[in-house]
């Protein structure tokens, strides 16, 4: 073998030894995927997502997958003539519009799931609907009515820890209801962390178009690779964090309180950027933890 050759060799050989130990420290522990953004659309970036998904459920981890659709609910939206609204970041969901992000988000749930059995592995796509999984409330934003949209007030995560024992990977769509059991649109982020809460998972994951925490986006140099909570409390209040990263500073620092032991803030631009955060010794995203 030549020598070029032989050091490539090592080469996968050191990456698989620097694995080890987390592969060994995570076995058998729960990990939410929260999966959206780019990641989502491009066809090549979803499947190495679904590829490193099944990667960590073949390595012995729990992955439960937590899927939006934001951006193919839109462009099904417009296709019937309507114009997508937003009102501080929240989706005004009318009755038809509730009805097409229901049927565009099952697409995308058993899309997924196909994906998964495709490279041998059992999934099961369900809704926040299935098994009682996600109840909630109307949500209201600065007191406007923004339509079906649901706040989450209970989980019930019988559904998801009965498929992770029969050693299947779970997909869930954020659909809930409530306590009349009308159907509402959820966040998707806000979903990902009320069920890493309920299943106790070691680790949450949110696949964003962001690098991570900046204390300064426009300053480059200012990225953050680690927070606690208490920094994290300390930079939501600062108000130097707006537009859609202060909700998901708070999902992460409400997910370390309430037991989830790291939550990462990773670019799904990045292709295997599961990998390299989980079983890598530097990361690449921000990690949350206490």
């Amino acid at each position: 073998m030549e020598k070029l050759e032989m050091d490539e060799v090592l080469k996968k050989a050191e990456v698989l030894i620097e694995a080890l130990p987390y592969i060994q420290k995570f076995n058998r522990k729960i990990i939410v995927v929260k999966y959206g953004g780019s990641a989502m659309t491009n066809p090549e970036l979803q499947k190495n997502v679904i590829k490193d998904v099944t990667l960590l459920k073949l390595v012995g981890f729990k992955p439960i997958i937590v899927h939006g659709g934001g951006k193919e609910i839109s462009r099904w939206i417009e296709k019937v003539g309507k114009e997508p609204e937003f009102v501080n970041g929240f989706r005004v969901t009318d009755a038809e519009t509730m009805e097409i992000a229901e049927m565009v988000l099952g697409k995308v749930n058993k899309s997924l799931v196909a994906m998964v059995q495709e490279l041998g592995v059992n999934a099961v796509g369900i809704s926040g609907k299935d098994g009682g999984l996600l109840k909630c409330e109307k949500k209201y934003s600065d007191g406007k009515d923004i339509g079906y949209v649901g706040n989450i007030i209970g989980v019930d995560p019988s559904i998801l820890l009965d498929l992770l024992e029969k050693d299947f990977l779970p997909i869930v769509s954020p659909i809930g209801v409530d306590e009349n059991f009308t159907t509402y649109n959820i966040n998707a982020d806000d979903a990902a962390c009320a069920i890493a809460k309920a299943v106790k998972a070691e680790k949450l994951a949110f696949l964003s178009d962001v690098e991570g925490v900046y204390k300064d986006f426009n300053d480059k140099s200012s990225f953050i690779s680690n927070l606690t909570t208490k920094e994290a409390e300390a930079l939501i209040g600062s108000g130097v964090i707006g537009g859609g990263m202060l909700p998901k500073l708070q999902n992460c620092t409400d997910a370390v309180k309430e037991g989830v032991n790291r939550v990462h803030i990773l670019d799904g631009r990045i292709p295997h950027c599961l990998l390299l955060e989980i079983f890598t010794n530097n990361g690449i995203g921000t990690c949350f933890h206490e």
